[in-house]
């Protein structure tokens, strides 16, 4: 009798990759086991694309005790993330100094979302899915899904490093 398939909620965060924004190289999120992950869709024509310079300073405060923020470019909302891979890294780096890992541009919703996001938002529930630029899925160091924040939390704010220093 064959092995039933799992279940999108046995699934963990390793079970899912992306591809690296620069070098097209494969970027597992189980080569982050044992981290704690905050995953964000990310755009450089938003009013909340300021948010890269908290991400940015969020990442150094906590990189060392096991936090890895992931950036995640997508066109989905407003079209506000047009430029190619290139564009998006000159950006991130020369505005906001971002060092932080970021894929590929993606869709992260919606029919066509990638697989992480429609796992995340099968565990989080009704809602949890990103509904425009800046939306954060918090992943523990086991690799579960724990929490998303929409695009008007701060990645400074309180409710936010709360939430991660519960998991660090």
């Amino acid at each position: 009798m064959p092995h039933a398939q799992a279940k999108e909620s046995d699934k963990t965060a390793y079970d899912f990759s992306f591809t690296a924004l620069m070098g097209e190289e494969p970027m597992p999120l189980s080569a982050y086991r044992g981290k704690v992950l905050l995953v964000v869709n990310t755009a450089s024509k938003c009013g909340f694309t300021g948010q890269y310079e908290g991400l940015e300073k969020l990442y150094k405060k906590y990189k060392d005790k096991g936090l890895v923020i992931i950036g995640v470019p997508s066109n989905d909302f407003g079209a506000q993330e047009p430029g190619s891979a290139e564009e998006i890294v000159q950006f991130c780096k020369l505005n906001y100094g971002v060092t932080f890992p970021m894929t590929s541009k993606q869709v992260v919703s919606g029919d066509g979302a990638h697989p992480f996001y429609a796992w995340a938002n099968d565990v989080l529930g009704f809602g949890s899915a990103p509904k425009w630029n800046f939306h954060k899925i918090l992943i523990s160091r086991d690799g579960k899904a724990v929490d998303y924040f929409n695009s008007t939390t701060s990645p400074e704010s309180e409710s936010l490093t709360a939430a991660i220093e519960k998991l660090l």
